[in-house]
């Protein structure tokens, strides 16, 4: 049983977030759509991609969400090239093991965690 089954980012433009989520973290993701909903699915985790709403869901920080990165400090970096900005860390939480914050091009903040 996979723990988390769906993640939903708000965003001014889904179908450009989803494109951008599946070329640097999800490469072999199918795009998929539902009106103004975009998403893909990786390993029974729907990532979803939601239209922004300034009252109820504006887009922001609130939910982190960790990927796995089999050497977080090169994915890190390649990701920063594909556009993010640096948000936390990279800290050490054990030995062998770190864990950073990206703020992805569309003002979404997620994790990457491994050795």
């Amino acid at each position: 049983m996979t723990l988390v089954r769906a993640v939903m980012f708000f965003v001014a433009d889904p179908e450009e977030a989803c494109s951008w989520w599946i070329e640097h973290l999800a490469p072999e993701s199918e795009r998929r759509r539902d009106g103004p909903f975009w998403w893909f699915e990786k390993e029974g985790v729907e990532v979803g991609f939601h239209p922004e709403d300034a009252e109820r869901n504006p887009p922001g920080r609130s939910t982190v969400v960790y990927w796995h990165a089999d050497n977080l400090e090169e994915r890190r970096q390649q990701l920063i090239d594909a556009g993010c900005t640096p948000h936390r860390g990279p800290l050490v939480i054990e030995p062998r093991r770190k864990i950073c914050q990206l703020i992805d091009p569309f003002a979404n903040c997620f994790g990457l965690d491994g050795p």
